[in-house]
């Protein structure tokens, strides 16, 4: 059953905004789903402050004993006395240093660990050290009703501000998987899959998406998520020239689950009637076009993964052989904020007469 305050759930990228807007002052612990990029966002936050220093901090990795260790000291009059030196992956020896300081999996640590942070989470000290005051601290966990053991206690709630993370819509994670090198085959088939991003929460019987993880289901031991997904693209790059079908079904099987490894593979051998990514690129007025919406759409995802300043001029010559939806899709994907290689494409000469010849493209959405 989806919560009554689910509409106020936020993207990764609002989170994001939150953060570098106000985590030196306010620690935000993000709760969200299996493998939906949660941790990914010290790299994120970190590109948009390069000031900072990311540092990352394990809980699940850590005791008690590796927060800090009594360092002994003389005083002036040469007594001695404890102080103490803190784990490196904390970050708090950089006190001259803004940082950006990412505790991850906080809901999973220890009680012990977790009590020993809470002076970082609230007051950015420990051990006698205090951060830079420009410093961010934000910390990460799983969503209680997932079942995977994230629990704070009262007055450790009171410390952090909580921010409820949803899933990447398909839509979304295509944006960020055309600018990360995810291969074009699946992301072919998560553009004809909305569902493979679907929260349980909505989902009352687990029967019912077959693909995603669900509490109610244990013996669901391989599911989609945002990380699983970009496993699968690993493998199928690597190896779906390398090995037989049989074996690449059996590894897509352990990384997304059954049915889902099995849906894949029907997009897998669609992609075997592709034209050659060469054959675009240097013959685009001969090369083949697809049949098929789904190998279509393949070949846009292609060309927007592997886009360079050299074959803009015929690409745009091949698009132009391409149906209207597809060139929609090219469109679409070009005008996203996220798209890595915009200026490559925006400051050809070909793809500028080609938008005031279908300008209408760049209107809604398609």
């Amino acid at each position: 059953m989806t919560r009554a305050n689910a509409i106020y759930d936020v993207s990764l990228d609002q989170c994001a905004s939150l953060i570098e807007a106000s985590g030196n002052t306010v620690t935000y612990l993000l709760q969200g789903g299996i493998g939906i990029g949660k941790s990914a966002l010290l790299g994120q936050i970190g590109e948009s402050l390069p000031g900072h220093l990311p540092v990352y901090f394990d809980c699940t990795t850590k005791d008690l004993g590796d927060i800090m260790i009594p360092n002994l000291a003389d005083a002036a009059g040469g007594t001695p006395y404890v102080r103490f030196a803190t784990n490196e992956e904390l970050g708090m020896h950089l006190c001259d240093q803004p940082i950006i300081l990412m505790i991850d999996e906080l809901g999973k640590a220890n009680p012990s660990v977790k009590n020993a942070l809470t002076r970082i989470l609230y007051e950015r000290k420990m051990a006698g050290y205090t951060m830079h005051p420009d410093s961010i601290v934000f910390a990460t966990t799983n969503l209680g009703a997932e079942g995977v053991g994230d629990m704070l206690l009262p007055h450790q709630w009171n410390r952090i501000t909580v921010l409820t993370v949803r899933k990447p819509s398909h839509i979304e994670w295509l944006e960020w998987g055309i600018s990360h090198g995810i291969d074009h085959t699946l992301l072919g088939w998560v553009r004809d899959n909305p569902q493979l991003f679907q929260s349980f929460e909505e989902v009352k019987d687990p029967e019912q998406n077959p693909y995603i993880f669900h509490p109610r289901d244990p013996s669901r031991k391989a599911f989609v998520t945002g990380r699983s997904l970009e496993k699968a693209s690993n493998i199928i790059k690597k190896c779906k020239d390398k090995v037989d079908d049989t074996t690449l079904t059996a590894a897509l099987m352990g990384t997304l689950g059954d049915r889902a490894a099995m849906d894949l593979m029907a997009f897998v051998r669609l992609a075997n009637d592709l034209p050659s990514h060469d054959s675009v690129k240097k013959d685009p007025l001969n090369a083949k076009v697809p049949v098929s919406a789904a190998a279509t759409c393949m070949v846009v995802y292609r060309a927007l993964s592997t886009m360079d300043a050299d074959w803009v001029d015929n690409w745009m010559l091949y698009l132009e052989r391409l149906d209207t939806e597809a060139q929609g899709l090219f469109a679409n994907g070009v005008r996203s904020e996220k798209y890595a290689k915009q200026s490559v494409v925006l400051l050809n000469e070909s793809f500028t007469r080609w938008v005031a010849d279908k300008s209408y493209l760049f209107g809604a959405d398609q």
